[in-house]
């Protein structure tokens, strides 16, 4: 009986190793891919064959980063993500510091308000987000593609049950000794919250690096734009008027290297923010 237990735990691991191999093997397939297109002068595949790498990487590259100016659709993104993760940490951290630790009518009624927002989808938005940043004359700059995304949901729900799994001896010890609510933020709950911030910050990161659709709508100057669409303005890059799929593919190969580096750079910091704790 027992060795037939074993054996069945055994058949199941196996199972769940081919599995999880064969999952991983689908998702990283479509990057190697790129990544062996990027290396040829067309880079049209028509049979397996084609897929052995090429010797146009390092020309590839260089041509898509400095002839083609792909270095600087790559810092707008950089930018934008990087103004956009200090706005949200900001604005998150004190909208959780005021949900968890004060007393206000219907406090409960605001941060269920707050999660709704969450059902809207991001077209039903866009007319009216459209319109209000116009009218401010924000359009065409660099405040268009950042301060939208200012105010996450998302972002104040982790923080408010990370918050919550901190002990309240620490919360009447600040108060015995006077600590105002500001200090309290920066000198206890942020370096408790150290993990959990990078973690946040790591998703907001990669978020803000992939938006497409809102530059696109927001942003006239191609000076501006950012990489995802970038790789868009790469496709008429070929000379015969067809599309350079070699370059397509050097510019996704090239807009995937920050955030993975982010992902597995921040790994386990990114496993703990997902542990979400109750108090």
């Amino acid at each position: 009986m027992t060795s037939e237990r074993i054996r069945r735990f055994e058949t199941e691991q196996l199972t769940l190793h081919v599995l999880a191999a064969t999952v991983a093997f689908l998702i990283v397939l479509p990057v190697v891919i790129a990544a062996l297109v990027s290396t040829k002068r067309a880079g049209i595949v028509t049979s397996i064959g084609d897929l052995a790498p090429g010797g146009h990487a390092l020309s590839n590259y260089r041509r898509a980063l400095i002839g083609l100016e792909f270095w600087r659709y790559m810092l707008n993104s950089f930018v934008m993500s990087v103004a956009v993760v200090v706005g949200k940490l900001i604005v998150s951290l004190l909208a959780a510091l005021v949900i968890v630790y004060y007393r206000f009518p219907y406090k409960n009624a605001v941060f269920l308000f707050i999660l709704f927002t969450l059902l809207l989808p991001v077209p039903v938005r866009f007319v009216p987000l459209y319109r209000l940043t116009t009218e401010l004359g924000m359009g065409n700059t660099i405040f268009a593609i950042t301060v939208p995304y200012l105010a996450s949901a998302t972002t104040v729900f982790i923080l408010r049950q990370h918050f919550l799994s901190i002990p309240a001896s620490l919360v009447e010890t600040a108060k015995v000794d006077g600590v105002g609510p500001l200090r309290f933020l920066w000198s206890v709950l942020v370096p408790m919250s150290r993990a959990v911030l990078v973690g946040v910050s790591v998703i907001m990161f990669v978020y803000t690096w992939n938006q497409y659709l809102w530059p696109l709508v927001i942003i006239n100057a191609e000076s501006l734009q950012v990489a995802q669409v970038g790789l868009n303005l790469l496709r008429g890059q070929a000379s015969t008027g067809e599309v350079a799929w070699s370059m397509v593919m050097t510019g996704s190969i090239l807009t995937l290297l920050p955030p993975l580096a982010l992902l597995v750079l921040f790994r386990r910091q990114l496993l703990e923010t997902f542990t979400i704790q109750q108090k």
